[in-house]
C-alpha cells in the first residue's frame, strides 16, 4: 500500500513568496496562529457576505473563486493552486466578503487570522512589498478577466484561464506541469467539460501544451497568454 504523505503547515510556507522574508519571531507567530482546514470536493471554503476574519492560503488542492449576480449570472474570477493565498483585499477594508470560493477537489487551506495579518503589516517592510505585488497582480488578472470575458472566443478563455495558473506572483508553487481535470478546468472557464476538452486539443495543436493523462504541461507560456 502507497501511502501519501502531506506537507506540513510549515512547509506549505516554503512555497510562498513572503514567509522565507519573515523574521525568525515573525514566522513563529505566523507558524502559531495559523491554522490550517480540510474540504472535500465541491464544499465552500467561504461564501459570498461572509465576515472577513482570516487571509486564506491553498496549501494542497484547488480552488475557485467566483460569484453570482443578482440577475443570477456565475462569474469565475480564478482559480488557485497551492502556495497561493487570497483575501488580503477584503482585509484591508471593511464589509463582507465579495465572493464565493470553492473547492474543486479535497483541498486542505490555511487560515491566518485578522490580528496576526494586521500585526504583520505593522512590523514586516517585505510583507508589505509582497503585498502590493500581491495586489498589482490581482488587478492585472481581473482586467484580463474583463477582456477575456468581453472579446475572447472559448479557445482562448481556456488558453487565458491557463495561464493564468501559472501567475507566479498568485500561483509561486510548481513547474510546467498541471494536475487538472478537463471537468475542473471547465468549471474554471465557465464551460462544459466537452467545450473545455476541444479546447485543450486546439491548444495541444498549436504546440503550446502537451496533454496527458494526469493533466496537462504548458510548452509555450507566453503563447498561451498571447493566444
Amino acid at each position: 500500500m502507497t501511502v501519501i504523505t502531506r506537507p506540513s503547515l510549515a512547509e506549505s510556507l516554503n512555497r510562498t513568496a513572503w514567509a522565507d522574508a519573515l523574521t525568525p519571531e515573525q514566522r513563529t507567530r505566523v507558524e502559531r496562529d495559523t491554522v490550517e482546514r480540510f474540504f472535500e470536493g465541491g464544499s465552500y471554503v467561504c461564501r459570498k457576505g461572509d465576515p472577513v476574519n482570516y487571509w486564506m492560503g491553498v496549501t494542497d488542492g484547488l480552488l475557485k473563486m467566483s460569484s453570482v449576480s443578482p440577475q443570477g449570472k456565475a462569474v469565475t474570477f480564478t482559480g488557485m493552486l497551492a502556495g497561493g493565498w487570497f483575501g488580503e483585499g477584503s482585509l484591508l477594508k471593511p464589509g463582507g466578503r465579495l465572493y464565493d470560493v470553492v473547492a474543486l477537489r479535497d483541498s486542505h487551506v490555511a487560515f491566518m487570522p485578522r490580528a496576526t495579518f494586521n500585526w504583520l503589516l505593522d512590523n514586516s517592510i517585505a510583507f508589505n512589498r509582497f503585498l502590493l505585488n500581491q495586489l498589482n497582480a490581482r488587478l492585472g488578472l481581473f482586467i484580463s478577466l474583463i477582456e477575456v470575458d468581453r472579446s475572447l472566443d472559448a479557445d482562448a478563455r481556456v488558453a487565458r484561464c491557463i495561464a493564468s495558473l501559472f501567475n507566479r506572483d498568485l500561483n509561486p508553487a510548481g513547474g510546467a506541469e498541471l494536475q487538472i481535470s478537463q471537468e475542473e478546468l471547465g468549471y474554471l472557464c465557465s464551460m462544459s467539460r466537452q467545450r473545455a476538452n476541444q479546447a485543450l486539443q486546439v491548444l495541444e495543436r498549436a504546440g503550446l501544451l502537451k496533454l496527458d493523462y494526469r493533466g496537462l504541461t504548458v510548452l509555450d507560456l507566453d503563447g498561451l497568454r498571447r493566444f
